[in-house]
């Protein structure tokens, strides 16, 4: 592959098997990274790696559950011994969503969410941080939300661990930054994956107005999960060298326009 955006940079991608976190394995290594993708989907992280070599890229695949510390910490270790302990940019994507009346949430389903979307980072962000440090540097992407800031109706958990990952964002931002550690998040509406559109569909089941045509007045169509990874691609590399503690929203106008 010709030389890109992020030429020589090892990469490592939670939730990098499908949807958004797949396209971003794909653009990363596109663009000259070497991507290990970190997702329990072994079948379809294993293969989404193969895909990649076969056209040139740089990737391969250890499965973890990134809400589990031993789970984080031998893939990190795998990790790690691939890359000779040297890793450049860190994508926070791996996360989950539940749809349903707040009433009707249990302690089970507020644990399970805030350990696959807030616990995740922790345990990732504080994996990586060492080899960061140790070379001078590096660049953290988070997946947000619109959510963070925008409640939505049957989503409550969601939304509190999305308002959780902006404000991680900025916190260890803040913390590094004086030590070459950008720390930015991604924030997007409504996007064409498997995990978005069953969000779409389970919403709508609850009378939740996110019909097609609720979704042209929002945010004109759906987002497409290349578009937010392009956003990841460019807070992770030098072009976004002084954007530091940033929440991008992706979502087409939608949050300014409600």
């Amino acid at each position: 592959m010709a030389d890109g955006r992020l030429e020589s940079k090892n990469a490592v991608i939670s939730g990098g098997a499908a949807g958004v976190g797949g396209a971003a394995s794909k653009i990363f290594a596109r663009e000259g990274a070497h991507v290990a993708i970190v997702d329990i989907q072994d079948e379809v992280g294993a293969a989404l790696a193969d895909e990649i070599r076969g056209q040139g890229g740089q990737a391969f695949f250890v499965k973890a559950d990134v809400s589990s510390g031993d789970e984080v910490a031998a893939a990190m270790a795998e990790v790690n011994k691939r890359f000779n302990n040297r890793i450049d940019i860190l994508f926070n994507h791996a996360g989950t969503v539940i749809v349903k009346s707040f009433l009707e949430t249990t302690e089970q389903e507020w644990d399970w969410m805030m350990n696959v979307n807030v616990k995740s980072m922790f345990l990732m962000t504080r994996a990586v941080l060492p080899s960061m440090l140790g070379k001078g540097g590096g660049a953290i992407v988070n997946t947000s939300s619109i959510s963070a800031v925008a409640g939505t109706p049957m989503e409550v958990l969601y939304c509190t661990s999305k308002g959780a990952c902006h404000m991680f964002t900025r916190a260890i931002a803040t913390e590094y930054r004086d030590q070459g550690i950008r720390c930015n998040a991604v924030c997007p509406g409504f996007i064409k994956t498997a995990h978005g559109l069953r969000e779409l569909k389970e919403l709508q089941a609850l009378g939740v107005e996110v019909t097609e045509e609720d979704l042209c007045r929002l945010q004109g169509r759906i987002c497409e999960p290349e578009e937010v990874a392009n956003v990841a691609l460019f807070l992770a590399s030098s072009e976004a060298s002084f954007v530091n503690g940033e929440t991008v929203f992706v979502d087409n106008g939608m949050l300014v326009s409600t």
